[in-house]
């Protein structure tokens, strides 16, 4: 399983003790229920592995062609080489006609997918759609008859407290089962413009990606994707995929191979008490829109920097983080009507929905480690590279924003903790970035000095200011 962060924190001892108004038989058949769903559930969870071939282009001492190339094997040049890298993960089953669900990124660049299930069969999988914005992937087999499957559960049935039970290849011991319980739900993490998972406490670790999340019903009510952990292990900060949004993507990816997203052109802000207030709103919720995007179906409604929007189609906006979900499940080429405030004036406005482009790159093909080590640079643990337009459409950047893409973080660099992956880095020490090449030259300059480094980043399209310390 791929862990998509790491946080400095302190491990405590817990234990589970007997809650009022339990009785000892209500505590006694719990036991027997997990039995009992752990073996209805199992034969649908499988065992996902993977194969990348690499490209691994030998260091020569004397190039091709030249009359010393001989002597290359005397420097120990072995010549071209490929490397097969490999990833394990988990996943579902959802059809009897062997539709199978996991993570994006368990099967992300794979030239091959190999679906195991518990009774040791295993077929070849076909990719059929993948969705890294959610990191929802769809895979299918032919087994040739109808084979075990679970279902999703209806939207927002995982309530806080409630047990859970996750089914997964955790370090490669598969069909693995772990409960708890519902920790929080509508959890943003920062990783997609779609975030909203639910946490538990159940003991998720590499391996568990793309597993589901059952209900005591034994229903999906999430799809396992990411820890948060000091150690690379579960320290009971487990985060799932909600089973409502996971369904909605499936179902595109199966009908189209793809998603299918609506678009408004906006940017938001939360709503604050104080913002709030000047709104003339009792309670603070809706998203205030910080800009629009030109030409977008936003700005041919009308709408401008400053609104704050209260309701879309009739239903109020309790928080700013739900507007991209909800204007990426609305019907494409449709009026969606729109409530806002301007000038303390409340007024309504229908936005013909248009759909987002997006671009996913197809699977296969070898992948050469020297592009890799050619298009992206490090200083003081900081790996970036350049901010194409590829990545700046896929990003929503404006124009206007400029600097280097970060890719990695290293563990021990005094960047850890600061800035992730998928940051912009826009200014070193309050000058401006270009390029790769630029970063590289402004953060030597800016460690010579030996001064605090500030630097100005770009985080989901807001700007936040960092100070790093420099390197000894």
């Amino acid at each position: 399983m791929i862990l998509r962060m790491f946080f400095a924190i302190s491990l405590l001892a817990m234990a589970t003790l007997p809650m009022a108004g339990f009785t000892q038989d209500r505590l006694t058949d719990r036991p027997r229920d997990f039995v009992e769903l752990s073996k209805r559930l199992s034969p649908a969870v499988v065992n996902i592995s993977t194969a990348q071939t690499i490209e691994i282009t030998a260091n020569r001492a004397f190039p091709k062609g030249s009359p010393l190339e001989k002597f290359n094997d005397f420097f120990g040049d072995g010549g071209d080489q490929n490397r097969i890298a490999r990833s394990l993960g988990s996943g579902f089953v959802i059809d009897k006609a062997g539709y199978i669900v996991t993570n994006n990124h368990v099967i992300e660049g794979a030239d091959e997918i190999e679906v195991a299930f518990p009774n040791g069969d295993s077929y070849e999988a076909t990719l059929i759609g993948r969705d890294p914005s959610t990191d929802i992937a769809l895979l299918k087999i032919e087994a040739g008859r109808d084979i075990p499957f679970v279902s999703f559960a209806d939207a927002n049935s995982a309530k806080v407290g409630e047990w859970v039970i996750a089914i997964g290849n955790p370090l490669g011991y598969s069909s693995s089962v772990a409960v708890g319980i519902v920790s929080a739900r509508h959890r943003q993490m920062s990783m997609t413009n779609y975030d909203d998972f639910i946490q538990t406490d159940v003991a998720i670790n590499k391996g568990n990606s793309g597993g589901p999340l059952f209900n005591m019903d034994g229903d999906v009510v999430g799809v396992n994707t990411a820890i948060v952990s000091p150690t690379g292990y579960s320290v009971g900060l487990s985060f799932s995929i909600p089973s409502d949004l996971a369904s909605s993507v499936v179902d595109q990816l199966r009908e189209y191979g793809e998603t299918r997203r609506g678009f408004l052109g906006v940017r938001v802000q939360p709503v604050t008490k104080a913002i709030a207030k000047s709104y003339k709103l009792k309670i603070a919720h809706g998203a205030l829109i910080r800009s629009v995007n030109e030409g977008s179906p936003a700005e041919k409604a009308g709408l401008k920097r400053g609104d704050l929007i209260t309701a879309l189609g009739g239903v109020k906006l309790e928080k700013s983080g739900k507007l991209a979900r909800i204007i990426a499940e609305a019907k494409i080429d449709a009026p969606l009507k729109i409530d806002y405030i301007r000038r303390k004036k409340r007024k309504t406005v229908e936005v013909m929905i248009e759909r987002l482009e997006e671009k996913v790159e197809k699977q296969g093909g070898k992948k050469s480690s020297d592009d890799d080590a050619s298009a992206t640079v490090s200083a003081m643990g900081i790996t970036v590279e350049e901010l194409t337009e590829k990545a700046r459409s896929r990003m929503g950047l404006d124009d206007d924003i400029r600097g280097v893409r970060v890719t990695k973080i290293s563990f021990r660099s005094r960047a850890q903790g600061k800035l992730r992956k998928g940051d912009i880095i826009m200014e070193v020490a309050q000058e401006q970035v270009e390029n790769p090449a630029d970063f590289i030259e402004k953060m030597k300059t800016a460690q010579e000095n030996e001064d605090a480094i500030l630097l100005l980043i770009n985080r989901n399209g807001s700007p936040v200011f960092y100070s790093l310390e420099p390197d000894a």
